[in-house]
């Protein structure tokens, strides 16, 4: 792209590394947040997403001159979204000008603006230019790994990555995070340079692999199954022989299995993890599990010198081949500092939830709302058959109303097409569910929602729907 000459507030095209270019508003960054050295470039707020990045000058060009250049080479949803996103900012901008200048005209006064200040490198006055009036739309995955994403300050019991990660408060109260190792002007992350390990190449643990490798980090994969190795093998990935062989060459190993049996043979078991386990190597769990078998890996860890961390995540198949998974993370700190490039890579977010073991517990009760919610979603579609009254009517109107989300609406629309492709195994949200329960007889806290849902699970299971995607419970009603 040509360079040009622009002023704060331009609405612009920016450009960021092999992705297309993307409509955007140049905008004063926060006082703290330096302009990277020996670059000419500007401060950009992309629309459709809550993410700013600094654009080198010669990536960006001016929104409307070339509008419709761009238009017809991007064809996206998410893409059309951020351009009516930009559409109604301008109408906003557009009536707000007749506003001042009505109120204006009744005063005998013109409403006199500031000179817009054109942002170069020895910029001091870098105050905040944000128009309250602007709602962003949902993040756009093909930005978020590079770019600086904006979320909503969490308590103090769940801190996202800080001692790698440059924290930004802003007039809003939101926080600007950028990671201190990850590049923005590129387009990509900077990888850590330690050895990643991975055991478990299931619905979850490919996608993760695949964007680890794609950002540039060195990683060995192993499988119960070693065929699925070979697809990562190709893409760059190293093979391990054993938990123990990867345990043993690499600096941090994680591992994303199916259940606490799984997770335990994997550490415990004959060449497990436990063997390769030397003073200073990382074990990473990231499967979902009990919070008495997190405490179990974590002991066993540490006592051959090891550092442990659990780190379930939040998400489904789709997510994780987008990189948009929501971290859990909780056990040792310095572990989750360690691996803040690979949570970049995998994960939209993630929080630090303190002591081992409050991971687990926050993502069974995480499991535990969406599949009794899940179950009560096939349990409405089903009475709206019965009642002689349209599904597909019921979902449209679900999905006007309060509920509506985009987890609804793909269940839905899946469950009326009959496609239970896995995204998420009703077997594994079973699972959860189960332990859930057993987590709340432990803590002496009813949870008959959630057991009244695992009953409806476990009659799908008995009609052969283990392996099909958590939908199926849809199953359990019509049989």
């Amino acid at each position: 792209m040509a360079t040009v000459h622009l002023r704060i507030g331009d609405l612009v095209w920016g450009k960021l590394g092999r992705y297309p270019p993307w409509p955007g508003k140049i905008v004063s960054p926060p006082k703290d947040l330096k302009k990277p050295r020996g670059k000419k470039c500007h401060f950009v707020k992309f629309f459709g997403t809550e993410d700013h990045a600094w654009i080198k000058v010669e990536q960006l060009k001016p929104y409307h001159p070339h509008k419709e250049e761009m238009i017809k080479i991007n064809k996206g949803k998410r893409f059309q979204q951020a351009v009516d996103a930009v559409e109604d900012f301008l109408k906003k901008a557009k009536g707000k000008e007749q506003n001042s200048e009505g109120k204006g005209e009744s005063k005998g006064k013109k409403t006199v603006q500031k000179p817009l200040k054109i942002l170069e490198e020895d910029d001091e006055d870098l105050s905040a230019l944000k128009d309250p009036s602007e709602k962003p739309v949902k993040d756009d995955p093909h930005f978020h790994h590079f770019l600086l994403s904006q979320s909503e300050k969490p308590a103090s019991s769940m801190e996202p990555i800080s001692k790698r990660l440059k924290i930004i408060e802003e007039d809003s109260g939101s926080t600007s995070i950028q990671a201190a190792d990850s590049t923005a002007i590129n387009g990509s992350i900077t990888p850590t340079d330690k050895r990643i390990g991975f055991l478990g190449l299931g619905l979850m643990g490919s996608g993760i692999v695949s964007n680890l490798l794609k950002m540039g980090h060195v990683v060995t994969v192993w499988n119960r199954t070693a065929e699925k190795c070979d697809l990562f093998i190709q893409e760059g990935a190293r093979l391990g022989r054993t938990p123990a062989e990867v345990a043993s060459m690499c600096d941090i190993t994680f591992s994303c299995v199916s259940d606490p049996k799984a997770a335990r043979d994997l550490v415990l078991g004959p060449s497990g993890v436990l063997q390769g386990i030397r003073p200073g190597k990382c074990y990473v769990e990231m499967s979902t599990v009990d919070p008495e078998t997190i405490t179990e890996l974590s002991q066993v860890i540490t006592s051959r010198g090891g550092r442990f961390l659990e780190a379930p995540v939040a998400g489904s198949q789709q997510l994780s081949n987008d990189g948009m998974l929501v971290i859990l993370a909780a056990g040792d700190r310095t572990v989750y500092e360690d691996c803040s490039s690979c949570f970049q890579a995998m994960g939209k977010t993630s929080f630090f939830l303190g002591e081992a073991g409050n991971a687990a517990r926050m993502m069974l009760i995480l499991n535990m709302v969406q599949g009794s919610f899940m179950a009560t979603i096939a349990e409405g579609l089903t009475l709206a058959q019965a009642t002689g009254q349209s599904q597909q009517t019921f979902l449209d109107i679900l999905c006007q109303g309060q509920m509506a989300s985009t987890f609804v609406d793909q269940k839905c629309q899946n469950i009326l097409q009959g496609n239970f492709k896995p995204d998420y195994y009703l077997k594994h949200i079973q699972k959860d569910l189960r332990l859930a329960i057993s987590m709340g007889d432990s803590a002496n806290h009813p949870t008959p929602m959630a057991a009244a849902a695992n009953e409806v699970y476990k009659r799908a299971k008995a009609l052969d729907q283990s392996d099909n995607d958590m939908s199926a419970v849809y199953r359990a009603y019509i049989h």
